[in-house]
Order: C-alpha cells, then sequence, then structure tokens
C-alpha cells in the first residue's frame, strides 16, 4: 500500500501534466453542489474533450507553482474545482457558466487564460464570446450570402421575363 505522500506527489504530478496541457483552466467552489450535479458537470465537460478535477488547496498550489504560476489558494475559504479545458479555450468556461446560472452555489473564482491568472470577470467574457464552430459558422453564412444573392437575382431576371410573356400571351389571346 502506498504511503500518503506517495499518493499526494501522483496527485501533484497528475496536476502538473494537465496543467501543461492547458489551453484554460476555470476555477470555482463547490460548496453545497450536490454530487449528482457535480457528476452532470464532469460527465458534460468530459464529452467536450474537458476536465474536472476536485484537489485539495495546497495540492493544486504546489502543482501550479511547480508549472510557473502564482496561485495562493489558501487564501481561498471555499471547496477548489478545476475545470481543465484542453481542446477549446472558450467551450469550459461555457459549460461552467450554464451550471453556475442552473446551480448557483457554483461560484467561479478565476482561471488561467493563455498563460495568465484571471479572475471571475474574465472568465463570464469568454463564457459569453461565441465558440470556435459558431464563429465558423457565421464566417461561412457571410461569405456564401454575397453568392446566394447574385444567385438569385440572376435567376430573377429570366423569371420575369417569362413573367412577362406569358402575360402577353393572355391578352393576346383575349
Amino acid at each position: 500500500m502506498e504511503s500518503k505522500k506517495e499518493e499526494k506527489k501522483k496527485i501533484i504530478e497528475d496536476l502538473e501534466e494537465k496543467i501543461s496541457k492547458q489551453k484554460l483552466v476555470v476555477f470555482f467552489d463547490f460548496t453545497g453542489i450536490k454530487s449528482k450535479d457535480l457528476f452532470e458537470l464532469r460527465r458534460e465537460l468530459k464529452k467536450s474533450g474537458n476536465e474536472l478535477k476536485i484537489a485539495k488547496k495546497n495540492l493544486a498550489q504546489i502543482a501550479f507553482k511547480n508549472s510557473g504560476f502564482k496561485i495562493d489558494f489558501k487564501k481561498i475559504k471555499a471547496q477548489l474545482a478545476l475545470v481543465f479545458g484542453f481542446s477549446d479555450e472558450v467551450l469550459p468556461a461555457k459549460i461552467v457558466y450554464k451550471f453556475s446560472q442552473k446551480i448557483p452555489s457554483l461560484k467561479i473564482l478565476g482561471g488561467i487564460f493563455q498563460k495568465e491568472i484571471i479572475g471571475p470577470e474574465k472568465i463570464l467574457d469568454l463564457a459569453k464570446l461565441p465558440t470556435r464552430e459558431e464563429l465558423l459558422r457565421n464566417l461561412l453564412n457571410s461569405i456564401s450570402a454575397p453568392i446566394s444573392n447574385f444567385v438569385t437575382v440572376l435567376r430573377s431576371v429570366p423569371q420575369s421575363l417569362v413573367f412577362v410573356l406569358s402575360q402577353i400571351q393572355l391578352k393576346v389571346k383575349k
């Protein structure tokens, strides 16, 4: 059986590995949140390639310090959960923010974005940004709209001609 020291060392190494791969980290307080809600959040994050980790503050502080971030988790008087975003910079913040709307006891404390420590306001700003897919969809619509409108205009000229000719034919028959 492993000693407590070895167990803590493994937890710190795991956190350091996740910190090195992350594009975004969101810190939040999960005090008073039911375990079924945490499991639902974890499942939602996992679907999109992100991960929720619950860690003791002193272990998280050591892992972040070893990774080059000066964060004093001891000042936080709450239970700490960490969301690591590995594939998208915005989606983890969106998911956590959406859950904070459903579960008011979930309090966003801050995070790390582009190797900088940011406050909860910046996390909320990120959460309100459109996702990469939404931006690409909007770009595609913007690019295709002029072409689509041009095709509609080109199609309307022959249609108008056919309509005028049919009206002339109707008058000639009378």
